[in-house]
């Protein structure tokens, strides 16, 4: 699907607002060539048949209403078309937060942040005027020139066709001007979309550019593709103010021609005053229309530069069905095998490959080898984050692709290196893995993650509100909230990413504690960078380039002078 064709579809989430806006401006459209004939009626009975002041006072009575009719219709019309835009606005971005949802991590993870906020935010907010202006004056050109020509053609043929062939000169040189402008646009929004990447990329790692001292080198940086920006959006505004110049140009030569062809005929007693003042009045509005849908196609090149983004995101397909088509868990899973799984990224490095893997319920089992080795893919792929390319994942007898995948998440509760906060109380973030749990399981929860003591040590407890990303709280305070959530939701899976990692030592102490005891009775898979972490493992697994090199115990791995061996040895230094 084209740009256009998508900006097309996204028309009917405007209901019959768009129509109505339209149908409107038409009306208004029909009360100008009343005006017009009003305001010829008082004119030429003035100056022609010598009327005074209370023989015209009707058409002046008459004229002062279709001015204030002419302006609620004006009013009416552009809260209709605003309320259009604001329909598909809302509507557009529901569908990208939901596509987004079942995208899921894995998609989001190789995307720039800044990039995806710019599309949700300013791209639709862009979109606007492409609704509210653009598609009203589209149809308007073409409604109301023909209602004047109707009244013209019967008056003046000879202004109505000068009229007919001038009209198609204004949006021809529009389009052919425009189209130039187009391109640049679409690629000035690619670059918005970099620059708001980088930008919000060098905010979140401001502190480390700090310690580096590159802080400076970065704004220099910021400093250059900032004007780079400037000098783009000059470029498309130097063809926007052309195409504005051309518009006018023709419009204004049209209007002289009407006019030069009245007076001539009106000096040489061809035509009679009246029909030349009518015809005269109403062919600057004849040619109106196309200069304001001139005017506003530039909202369309930005909208399209816009939904460029918008529509790959929408175009990329889901990892997994959507919710409820799948077959639904009725009991935690007893087996989990991996047979044949391959995955590779789109870059071509192969995560995973012939992966074939059983696990029981109740067992505890770590994940260690070097980056890249396909560690995290396994995890995501067991989240439905990822689908296998080759080979099947089965969830007892059942392909993991063929459950609901809300159900089997349902039976999952996971621990990232990096656990997410949201604002809102501490009790609402524990919560999350519970909507419907009471405040005393909360608080057990808590406990049981050790984190009980400094919740209530907070001014105001488990009621403290948290920022973005929980900043007011440390990186083994986040830790604990997280395992908080996992003691609520009490699932029979628990996958852990290095949970310990980048702690002090008291808080990795607690959080040994607290997993030791989650691990109980339930099915553990950890993904271990640091050996350190690996304890509570009863067998271990060692993943080098995507394959299953070699499992066993601590002990059994380090007598066989493997790769773990290695590892081992590089990480306590040989000894």
């Amino acid at each position: 699907m084209s740009v256009s064709a998508f900006l097309e579809a996204q028309k009917h989430q405007a209901g019959r607002h768009l129509s109505l806006a339209v149908a409107i401006g038409t009306l208004a459209g029909f009360l100008l060539i009343a005006q017009a004939w009003c305001l010829t009626e008082v004119v030429g009975g003035v100056i022609f048949e010598q009327r005074d002041l209370g023989q015209v006072m009707p058409w002046l009575w008459a004229l002062l209403g279709l001015f204030l009719v002419r302006a609620l219709l004006a009013w009416g019309a552009q809260q209709t078309a605003f309320h259009a835009a604001i329909r598909v606005k809302l509507s557009l971005r529901d569908q990208l937060y939901r596509h987004l949802q079942r995208l899921g991590p894995g998609f989001l993870s190789g995307q720039r942040t800044g990039d995806l906020a710019n599309s949700l935010s300013d791209g639709i907010e862009a979109l606007e005027a492409y609704y509210a202006r653009y598609l009203p004056a589209i149809s308007l050109m073409a409604l109301v020139p023909l209602s004047i020509l109707a009244f013209v053609f019967p008056l003046d043929w000879l202004s109505a066709l000068v009229m007919l062939v001038t009209a198609p000169l204004i949006p021809f040189f529009m389009i052919l001007i425009g189209k130039g402008a187009e391109r640049r646009n679409q690629r000035q929004w690619r670059q918005l979309a970099r620059m708001s990447a980088h930008f919000l990329d060098v905010i979140q790692g401001l502190t480390t550019l700090k310690l580096f001292n590159a802080s400076r080198r970065e704004a220099r940086m910021i400093a250059r593709i900032s004007d780079d920006y400037r000098r783009g959006t000059l470029s498309v505004l130097r063809i926007a103010f052309l195409s504005s110049f051309a518009l006018e140009f023709f419009s204004t030569v049209s209007i002289a021609m009407v006019a030069v062809l009245i007076g001539f005929r009106l000096y040489w007693g061809e035509m009679d005053f009246f029909h030349g003042f009518f015809v005269l009045l109403l062919a600057p509005e004849f040619y109106l229309p196309l200069r304001n849908m001139g005017s506003h196609y530039h909202a369309r090149m930005e909208a399209i530069g816009a939904a460029e983004r918008m529509l790959e995101i929408l175009q990329t397909s889901p990892p997994s069905a959507p919710a409820g088509d799948g077959k639904t868990l009725a009991a935690p899973p007893s087996t989990i095998q991996f047979q044949g799984v391959g995955f590779t990224y789109p870059d071509g490095r192969k995560a995973l490959q012939g992966l074939d893997l059983r696990i029981q319920a109740g067992e505890a089992l770590a994940l260690v080898g070097p980056s890249g080795a396909g560690k995290s893919t396994l995890l995501n792929l067991l989240l439905g984050f990822l689908q296998p390319q080759q080979g099947v994942i089965l969830i007892d007898d059942t392909p993991l692709s063929g459950l609901d995948p809300s159900s089997w998440r349902r039976q999952i509760a996971l621990l990232p290196q990096r656990p997410s906060l949201f604002p809102g109380s501490l009790t609402d973030n524990i919560r999350l893995a519970d909507p419907a749990a009471s405040d005393e399981a909360v608080v057990e929860a808590a406990r049981m993650a050790r984190a009980h003591e400094f919740i209530e040590a907070l001014p105001e407890g488990y009621r403290t509100p948290v920022g973005e990303a929980g900043r007011e709280l440390s990186g083994g305070q986040l830790q604990r909230i997280a395992l908080a959530r996992a003691f609520l939701k009490d699932a029979p899976l628990v996958l852990l990413d290095e949970a310990t990692a980048n702690l002090d030592l008291h808080s990795e102490e607690l959080i040994r504690q607290a997993l030791a005891e989650l691990a109980q009775g339930r099915t553990l898979i950890m993904v271990a960078h640091r050996l350190s972490s690996i304890g509570a493992a009863r067998r271990i697994l060692v993943l080098d380039q995507g394959r299953l090199v070699e499992q066993g115990s601590h002990s059994q791995l380090l007598t066989e002078e493997g790769l773990y061996a290695g590892l081992v040895r590089s990480y306590t230094g040989g000894r």
